[in-house]
């Protein structure tokens, strides 16, 4: 095994490819009690179409998030969730547009949990009628999911942001589209990404690297298989795809995303250090500490809902910043105006310095959590970053390097409203 030692934030990881192609990172813990194991594939909500030996497949939207949940059934007619709990673990597992991600905390019989997860996760069991029973469940799930305005307001950004790219797709899928879902779909999904050389297996606790990848190496298929190729559409062009976007829902006051759509890095280490430029823009430029957050908060215009972020996944990029406002477009336009401040005068030096330590400060924390350790190798590992080099990313950043940033995309091309206002008589 490789072993990294990251001296700047005092973490050691023990990295190995096995001859399966799985990717295994394992973080020593040994003055802790508990570990975590976290399984994932990068295969998520999506990756509709693909190839598969020589044709190209078709898939329902939500087929990603679909077959998470017909993972737990195992052969013998159990659930391999409360096979987990039934140790004392906390297991779960989550689909994103880019990954689907297995995982379980313990405190005990590490061995033996860790055994189950490379066992379900690795053999597919579906039947038709266990598939069309999920339909019902599912479906509930997503018509919760219609009838919660933030992530309605999320979807309607994604929408109006990009015109082609299956960002726009929803992860759950609609109840027209798992309704075409079949167990013969589920299989041909997982041969094609519940692959190890497609995988990553990451680890956090008192364990012993080596022995993780034994127990690999003893369960999942032994033969690599070649990268599966996968279709996201037409290119997108650089402009959002509208300007404006919304609806009408149960809400007591309206709720916004003001989107900035911006161009993707070309590269892994790029990519990363763009991700905490944008993040540090974010908070320089309207941020809690900045001077746009406190006049706004004062007018009333915005409220503690508010935040903003950088989001990123394979192929886009944007920058969001939402929450509840009477006002919503005069949020994005004070966001623009700023902008264009910025672009003039520049950036506080201060106030960018104390924003650069502060986002330091944070990664360092989130380093505290095993959760958090291995879900951001894992990502990192998809993406080609490597996340704990985010110390000498920091340092190389400047005040001028977020200028640019503000410069090159906060312009009102780039820049779309959404709006989910409250329906009549709702106010």
């Amino acid at each position: 095994m490789i072993k990294h030692t990251y001296e700047r934030i005092g973490e050691t990881l023990w990295e190995e490819t096995l001859e399966n192609g799985l990717r295994v990172y394992v973080f020593p813990k040994p003055d802790f009690g508990k570990c975590y194991a976290f399984f994932a594939t990068r295969y998520g909500g999506m990756d509709t179409r693909f190839q598969l030996n020589g044709q190209w497949l078709d898939t329902p939207m939500g087929i990603a998030h679909y077959l998470e949940h017909k993972m737990f059934d195992t052969p013998d007619g159990g659930n391999a969730l409360q096979k987990l709990s039934a140790t004392g673990a906390s297991p779960n597992a989550f689909t994103s547009s880019a990954i689907t991600g297995y995982h379980f905390e313990c405190t005990d019989l590490f061995w033996e949990n860790l055994r189950t997860l490379l066992e379900f996760v690795s053999v597919p069991y579906f039947t038709e009628e266990s598939v069309q029973k999920e339909q019902g469940i599912i479906g509930q799930e997503i018509r919760m999911m219609e009838d919660n305005p933030n992530r309605q307001s999320y979807r309607l950004l994604l929408e109006a942001l990009y015109q082609h790219h299956p960002i726009r797709n929803s992860v759950a899928g609609s109840v027209e589209s798992i309704a075409q879902i079949t167990a013969d779909t589920l299989y041909h999904c997982h041969e094609a990404f519940y692959t190890p050389s497609n995988m990553v297996l990451c680890v956090a606790g008192n364990v012993d690297p080596e022995r993780v990848c034994a127990m690999a190496r003893e369960i999942l298929p032994k033969e690599a298989k070649p990268a599966i190729p996968r279709d996201h559409g037409e290119d997108e062009p650089v402009e959002v795809y509208q300007r404006e976007n919304g609806k009408a829902m149960a809400v007591a006051a309206p709720l916004f995303q003001v989107g900035i759509k911006i161009q993707p890095a070309e590269d892994g280490a790029s990519q990363f250090r763009q991700k905490l430029l944008g993040d540090l823009v974010c908070e320089a430029l309207m941020g809690s500490s900045s001077p746009l957050y406190s006049r706004l908060y004062t007018q009333g215009v915005i409220n503690d809902s508010f935040y903003c972020c950088y989001m990123e996944y394979p192929g886009c990029a944007f920058l969001v910043a939402g929450g509840e406002s009477k006002s919503p477009e005069t949020v994005r336009d004070a966001i623009l105006e700023e902008a264009a401040r910025v672009v003039r005068e520049g950036l506080d030096e201060g106030l960018f310095n104390r924003l650069k330590k502060a986002a330091y400060g944070s990664f360092v924390r989130s380093l505290n959590s095993f959760e958090n350790l291995c879900v951001e190798q894992a990502q990192g590992y998809f993406d080609g970053q490597d996340p704990w080099t985010f110390p000498e990313v920091y340092d190389s950043i400047t005040r001028e390097d977020a200028e640019a940033f503000v410069r090159t995309w906060f312009r009102p091309e780039q820049t779309t409203l959404v709006v989910v206002r409250p329906e009549e008589g709702t106010q």
